[in-house]
């Protein structure tokens, strides 16, 4: 995905640039040469505007959305990974934002809510693929 993301944000790049190049000069004093690079680059600037905030911004601003919802949906019983790859299970939910878990029966820690990676947990809660006979 990384390729089609640097290809599209060479290309407009270069299209920008593109515009940079001073007019050719036909022997005329005062002569601009034409009037529709400086508009090429506005339009091109507004693309690469568009292109980071589609590919860059929106993602990144949904993925933190998604993490907030997850560490506030944490209960009792949940089975989690932290981010120090420590697996555990929830045994207390605190008001100030942290937990008590359970690392083996007997021994438990006191961790930050933003300790607990949401991917590795998803996939640790994830069912097991039935295996076909």
């Amino acid at each position: 995905m990384k390729s089609i993301f640097s290809y599209l944000s060479g290309v407009i790049v270069l299209l920008y640039f593109s515009g940079c190049v001073p007019p050719a000069s036909d022997g005329k004093a005062g002569s601009s040469g034409g009037g529709m690079g400086g508009s090429f680059q506005l339009i091109f600037l507004g693309l690469m505007i568009l292109v980071f905030w589609m590919f860059f911004i929106r993602p990144q601003a949904k993925r933190a959305k998604n993490q907030k919802k997850f560490i506030e949906d944490l209960q009792k019983g949940d089975k989690i990974v932290t981010i120090a790859g420590i697996h555990a299970t929830i045994n207390k939910v605190n008001e100030d934002g942290t937990l008590h878990i359970e690392v083996s029966p007997g021994s438990y820690l006191k961790i930050e809510k933003s300790a607990i990676s949401m991917d590795w947990t998803a996939a640790l809660n994830k069912p097991a693929p039935a295996v076909k006979k």
